[in-house]
């Protein structure tokens, strides 16, 4: 028999949707997904079968097309499916298959959501998902919001079997004898989220029996956490985030004054794209000389007397930012490439066109862009700053030339190399250093 009052009930607990509703459900054909869709059949109600092919299983990805097809037939509801390139999307946009995959199948569930009037999507995890979800933001490092793992809803997803541990639906499709596919890919231990599965929970379970329930407990928590400390940065904002002509302003003594610190300014800044890392940079350098700036992927900082100004660089300007997020290439112009690659060991070439620096100073994204008024430096061997405007003069650098010279910037607003000139002191590689950026200056 199925769970169905259980079902129903969890429904109305968190206001998935209501009886009328048209909901999308996303059905891979696994245990999961098949169980979720019979369910729905059970209850009653209205709803419309998605299914992705991936393109990654040759023959067993057509099997489930033509299993989940079958599926949608026989409970006599609408069925559509898309074919994706996962493996050339993941190339085009330098992303490993997995997340490729994730961000296909979700944009595309909201295109059919909105094309037929859908009121929600429905994916099929269940509290296993939640404790590896969990898990693996333990592990890539996270704030409160990563604690409480995968919420019944948000936004038009819901996740109506979140009552449900994996057991239970193993149990489920076999007391029910209901049909099923098996994806071959999850047995693999190569995929972050199935070595966690495979080899870390059942650890786990063995200190604690009932870990999917004490998880399900301490998720909730967290849940209820992270809404009171959303209250007390809501108010927070309110009070010291400011709008003048067309920047952010916080004032350096209420930024001091925030208890706990760290935490309420990353929350702060959070809109603005300014990582972990840049919110601990600017802290450290709250009382050191005006005129300092951290660039996030979106917006600038910059202290200012006695405040923190936030610009949104994305705007037009004359000086245009360029950005390197880690191991790659980036174009300059026309026919210069600055390049990036890292080695745990190094021989080092004597050549203006190369930068040697230690890769636990790099802040991600680094920016390329062209001189502005007040740009200063250390240059390599000496121990004062200089002048950008100074140092140019010092070596001869046409007047013409001056604004067309490269500048890789560090995350914190730190010169790292006047490219193809001389790099900076502070970054350079030290008798400590573990890991080696090897930056290239090429020409076509």
């Amino acid at each position: 028999m199925l769970p169905l009052q259980q079902f129903t009930d969890y429904i109305s607990k968190y206001q998935l949707f209501t009886e009328t509703d048209h909901i999308l459900l996303a059905v891979s054909g696994g245990k999961d997904s098949v169980l979720m869709a019979q369910l729905f059949k059970l209850a009653g109600f209205h709803f419309s079968i998605a299914h992705c092919n991936f393109n990654l299983r040759a023959d067993e990805a057509m099997r489930d097309q033509a299993f989940v097809k079958l599926l949608a037939e026989e409970m006599e509801v609408p069925f559509h499916v898309v074919h994706f390139d996962t493996k050339a999307f993941a190339k085009e946009h330098g992303v490993s298959t997995q997340m490729a995959a994730r961000q296909l199948r979700y944009e595309w569930f909201e295109e059919i959501r909105s094309q037929h009037n859908y009121q929600a999507i429905a994916v099929a995890q269940h509290q296993n998902d939640a404790i590896e979800t969990v898990l693996l933001n333990l592990v890539r490092g996270t704030g409160i919001s990563g604690l409480h793992g995968i919420l019944p809803k948000r936004g038009s997803i819901i996740r109506p079997l979140l009552f449900l541990s994996r057991q239970q639906i193993d149990d489920l499709i076999a007391e029910n004898n209901l049909p099923f596919v098996e994806d071959s890919s999850n047995l693999s231990s190569k995929y972050a989220r199935n070595n966690i599965r495979l080899n870390v929970v059942p650890h786990l379970r063995e200190i604690n029996p009932n870990l999917e329930d004490t998880f399900s407990q301490n998720m909730l928590r967290f849940a209820e956490t992270e809404t009171l400390v959303q209250q007390v940065v809501a108010q927070t904002r309110e009070r010291m985030v400011k709008q003048e002509n067309g920047f952010v302003a916080l004032e350096l003594a209420d930024i001091n004054a925030l208890n706990p610190q760290k935490l309420l300014l990353y929350e702060l800044l959070k809109p603005f794209s300014f990582t972990d890392k840049l919110v601990d940079e600017i802290l450290l350098s709250l009382d050191k000389q005006s005129g300092i700036s951290f660039y996030s992927t979106t917006h600038r900082a910059t202290i200012n007397r006695d405040r923190l100004l936030i610009s949104d660089v994305n705007k037009p300007s004359k000086n245009e930012l360029k950005y390197l997020h880690g191991e790659g290439s980036l174009a300059i112009d026309d026919i210069q490439t600055l390049s990036l690659r890292f080695s745990e060991s190094i021989n080092f070439i004597s050549d203006k066109n190369y930068a040697y620096v230690d890769a636990n100073s790099l802040i991600f994204p680094l920016i390329l862009r062209f001189k502005e008024d007040g740009d200063r430096f250390k240059p390599l061997g000496m121990k004062s700053f200089k002048k950008l405007s100074d140092f140019f003069i010092d070596e001869k650098v046409p007047l013409p030339q001056k604004n067309k010279v490269p500048l890789l910037i560090n995350g914190n607003g730190e010169v790292i190399w006047v490219v193809g000139m001389r790099q900076d002191e502070r970054y350079k590689v030290a008798t400590t250093t573990k890991k080696v950026a090897i930056f290239e200056l090429s020409k076509s």
